[in-house]
């Protein structure tokens, strides 16, 4: 007896030591997640404090997502140290106030501002949320550019024809990308009611993709065309759409297209959904500085060799004005928001965002975990636009000064 209970606390004793062990060879990224492992699956109504621990590692346990991964260039694009830029704001004011794990400002390609928070630093990468629907729009201009995708009038129903008699039926790419489909759609992000919190969950029909299963469903709200209505469904079903007609999964074409002859430095991980496929209108997970070299590739072209990976004239439409949003001075276009001075931005509802000036040869990359989810009525949106502002009138500023 006395054999078998030594036995038995050797056997415990190795386990604790193996865990331990185990526990250790884990990156600080996934020992914070598993700490504050969420146990409800709707990040939206995560707190903080797990949010924190999860935007930087969503794709370290497979239990919680799964992902598909874009493998680096083999020459990263250098991003050399440029003057440091004088601002005329309190920089770790604004950091604080938007919980800000990375913000960095390009200028000609060159560093000209780059600080990090929460722990965070150039090495991690934190989870893009809407962000990815402008790499999406992106690669669709690129399959536009290979002859997968005809027209943008083309029907979704075409490559998707299990929309087929839907209220999608006669929606066409270019609709879908703006976001004028016209179909019902409830993008309240504190609302567990809401599309955007139930689309995930929904149990299919056998055999039809979960996603598709959802949006045919929904009814139509005004004619394809008139009215622009913000819809995370909408670019997932781009995304669904994209793969049907490239006949490959998204990171792939990613990877192929604009990862590697961009010049990515590390790894990009995109979430897939239940049915194994991108989630294309969220959680592309990235480096600070390849967030802020994708905005660079999109400031110079989409150029690789002097050749544009996307269709002539795609890029100046992608990033102009193509949908009222009711907002003077502001609009939609392929999956980017733009202002009527020729700025774009992609944007993601918890601070991640990439801002582009092309007047100014500007990028701003930022990664944050704001207290609320989206840009309506939240001051931490307004303090965003205010950085921008801010950094291109110091921009200004010093050209005046020379």
């Amino acid at each position: 007896m006395k054999t078998l209970k030594r036995i038995l606390l050797s056997l415990i004793a190795l386990i604790v030591v193996a865990g331990a062990i185990g526990w250790f060879s884990l990156d600080k990224e996934t020992r914070g997640l598993i700490a504050t492992f969420p146990t409800n699956r709707d990040l939206l109504f995560w707190s903080q404090k797990q949010r924190d621990a999860a935007f930087r590692a969503m794709d370290r346990i497979s239990l919680l997502a799964k992902w598909h991964t874009a493998q680096p260039s083999a020459q990263p694009r250098p991003l050399p140290e440029g003057k440091p830029l004088k601002l005329g704001l309190d920089l770790d004011a604004f950091m604080q106030g938007q919980h800000s794990a990375a913000v960095i400002v390009l200028q000609d390609g060159e560093i000209r501002l780059e600080r990090y928070g929460l722990g965070f630093d150039k090495d991690g990468r934190w989870t893009s949320f809407s962000v990815a629907k402008s790499f999406t729009s992106t690669l669709v201009g690129a399959a536009l550019k290979d002859g997968l995708i005809k027209s943008m009038d083309d029907k979704v129903s075409d490559y998707l024809t299990d929309m087929k008699g839907s209220a999608y039926d006669d929606v066409t790419v270019k609709q879908l990308l703006t976001m004028t489909s016209g179909v019902k759609w409830n993008e309240d992000y504190g609302d567990p009611s809401s599309d955007v919190a139930r689309f995930n969950n929904h149990v299919p029909e056998p055999g039809v993709d979960s996603l598709v299963s959802y949006m045919r469903k929904l009814p139509r709200a005004a004619p394809a065309g008139t009215h622009w209505n913000y819809s995370t469904g909408e670019t997932n079903l781009v995304g669904l759409m994209l793969m049907a007609a490239i006949k490959k999964p998204l990171t792939e074409y990613l990877q192929e297209k604009i990862w590697q002859p961009a010049g990515m430095a590390q790894q990009a991980t995109w979430l897939l959904s239940k049915s194994g496929k991108e989630i294309s209108g969220c959680c592309l997970q990235a480096a600070p500085r390849d967030f802020a070299r994708m905005g660079q590739f999109i400031l110079e072209g989409a150029m690789v060799q002097g050749q544009s990976i996307v269709s002539d004239g795609w890029l100046k439409a992608a990033t102009s004005k193509q949908a009222d949003i009711g907002q003077p001075g502001r609009g939609y276009g392929y999956q980017w928001w733009t202002y009527d001075d020729g700025t774009f931005a992609a944007r993601g509802i918890f601070g991640q965002g990439i801002f582009i000036d092309p007047a100014r040869q500007l990028v701003i990359a930022v990664n944050a975990d704001w207290d609320k989810a989206g840009a309506a009525n939240n001051p931490a949106s307004d303090a965003r636009e205010a950085f921008y502002q801010a950094v291109r009138k110091a921009v200004d500023d010093e050209a005046a000064a020379r």
